[in-house]
Formats: C-alpha cells, structure tokens, sequence
C-alpha cells in the first residue's frame, strides 16, 4: 500500500508526450545515477537504502527512471533492475531509460569514474558506440527491452552510420523502443539525426541540450541536473565547493552566487523551497520534457513534486533569469 505522502504526490503528478513519441512520461525523472555503490563515488546512496526511495518515487507518480551503463560500473542498473522484481512493479508501466558509451569494469567496481584514469588495463573496444554493449545492459536490468536507449557522448572513434545503423537494428528487433542523446555538439547531434533519416533509420526522440534545434525537430528535452547538483537548494554552497568530485567542482565554477540568492529569495518570498522554485523556472520553458532529479530522501520527492503546482510570473521568471551570465559548453568535452 502506498504511503499517504506519495498518494498525494501522485494525485498532483502531470504526465507528458516525450518528444513526438506517443510515450507518456511523468514530468520528473528519477536520475538512478544516487545508486549504486560508494567505491565508485562517495555520494551514491547503496542498494538497501535506495530501494525504498525507488518504490516511493514510484508511488509517487514517477514511471520515468534514468540510468546509464556506467553508473557505478553497472550496479546502478542492477538496482534499477531489482526495484522492479521487489515491489512487483509492472514492466509496462515503467519507462527505463539507459545510456551507453562510457567504458566500465564491472569486475572492479571501486574503480572511480571521475577524473582518474584507470591503470593497468587497456581494452580498446570497451565503451564508445559499437554494437557491444545493449545485451550486457539488459541483463544487468534484467528486461527483455529498454524503453529510451541514449548515447551518452558523441562518438568520433566510431562511423556514425554504423552507429545508427547499429541502433536502428536494436529497435527493429525490439531490444529498444526508443532512441535518445544525452551531451554533444548541435552540429553532431543534427548529423546524427540526418544520417538516420537519409538512411530510413530509426532518429533520436529525446536529448538534453542545444535548445533551438530540438524545437525545430520536434525532440523532447530531458535536462539533467536542473539544481545544479544540489547548489541551487541554496544549503550547501560552501560544502560543495571543497569536494573532491571534479564533476562538481565544475558545476561550481559555472553557477554564480547571486543566481543562487535569488532563486533563494524568491523562494522565501513565495513561502516555496528553492529547490521548488528552481524546477517551476524550469517548467516555464515549453522545451523542457522532464527534468532528471536525483534523490537521496524520500522528503525531496515531496518537495519536487510540489514544483508541478508552482506557478511564475514574466517579472519573476526575468528576477532568476536576469542574473545568469551565458558559459561556455560543459559536460561532454
């Protein structure tokens, strides 16, 4: 029986077209990347306690999960797997989303992903986008298909003709449904959507960047991390910066205070949390799909879900807009 907190999340829970797609998917996204195991990053939230926030976003409303194969050198979609089979979860009625490109090693799971490269091994066909890795995903998932299949990054060591005819045979047999991009130049995303509609194959529904162009072609947008891994909460701006975590360090350095104190004092002028304001500016934007939240209490749940009822003004969404200065292209180079 669903606790009475996610029964009233899901009764405030809003629903939307990914992209073109018929596929329905709810308008947050539970980033499985807090998953995993704490070899891998320090911040990951393991599998006994992660199953329970699983199960109360799924009470919650929320069929949408976001996972990739490197996460956690695949543990993560092994919990996404196994939160399936222990609640008894419909298949159909979750919309998983995985992601490929990135190596791992699965048999050294304390090798860490972030800013380090790992010694002693090379293995040239590891990672990239070749037609390896969907089956080592699927078992870790323990599905028959994945529901939205991206690539994570841009391949330039791979054709991309076979690397989107290698994804339109995954759909034709029906291992994927869907295909997506995660971080790319426009103008490799553009080449990668005209080779697969010169060629009649399968072209790319979702991705989470480069604006313009995805309105133009009808793509649906899935941003991920919409608060700034956590800066725009506006709690934990000093702790955050003496991470170690370079991927961290990054958003750091392109997000300034006074966004910050803005988003904070608008929030405390609407009587909101500044992680509610941050995802309602976010709702303004007609592009925006589903932004991909990650979680690490069930209270936070509550708290995102509560954006879906907030409503902002043009003079407010200019006060939280007025204070950006545009930055160069981060995340995938």
């Amino acid at each position: 029986m669903a606790d009475s907190g996610a029964q009233k999340n899901l009764e405030k829970m809003k629903y939307v077209r990914l992209g073109k797609t018929g596929l329905q998917v709810s308008r947050l996204t539970l980033g499985m990347m807090s998953y995993g195991d704490k070899r891998w990053a320090e911040w990951v939230i393991e599998e006994e306690d992660a199953l329970p926030i699983i199960k109360y976003a799924w009470d919650s409303g929320i069929n949408f999960w976001d996972t990739a194969n490197v996460y956690s050198n695949g543990i993560s979609e092994i919990i996404t797997g196994h939160a399936l089979t222990k609640y008894n979860i419909p298949r159909d009625r979750v919309v998983i989303a995985t992601k490929v490109f990135s190596s791992i090693y699965p048999e050294d799971i304390g090798y860490r992903a972030f800013g380090a490269a790992r010694p002693g091994v090379v293995d040239m066909n590891r990672g990239g986008l070749s037609r390896k890795e969907v089956e080592s995903s699927l078992k870790r998932l323990g599905t028959d298909y994945i529901d939205l299949y991206q690539i994570h990054r841009y391949d330039n060591e791979t054709p991309i003709e076979e690397t989107m005819r290698a994804l339109d045979d995954l759909v034709r047999i029906g291992k994927v449904r869907y295909l997506g991009a995660s971080s790319m130049y426009a103008w490799q995303f553009s080449k990668a959507q005209y080779t697969a509609k010169l060629n009649g194959w399968t072209p790319f529904v979702s991705m989470r960047e480069m604006i313009p162009l995805l309105q133009d072609q009808g793509v649906g947008m899935i941003p991920w991390s919409p608060l700034a891994r956590g800066v725009l909460t506006g709690k934990n701006r000093q702790s955050v910066r003496v991470t170690t975590d370079p991927g961290i360090k990054r958003f750091i350095k392109t997000t300034e205070d006074v966004v910050v104190d803005r988003c904070v004092e608008l929030s405390e002028k609407k009587k909101l949390t500044p992680s509610q304001v941050a995802l309602a500016w976010m709702y303004t934007k007609p592009y925006v799909t589903s932004p991909i939240v990650g979680v690490s209490k069930t209270k936070y749940i509550d708290d995102l879900v509560g954006a879906l009822e907030v409503k902002l003004n043009d003079d407010e969404i200019k006060f939280l807009e007025d204070a950006y200065t545009p930055r160069r292209v981060a995340g995938h180079i």
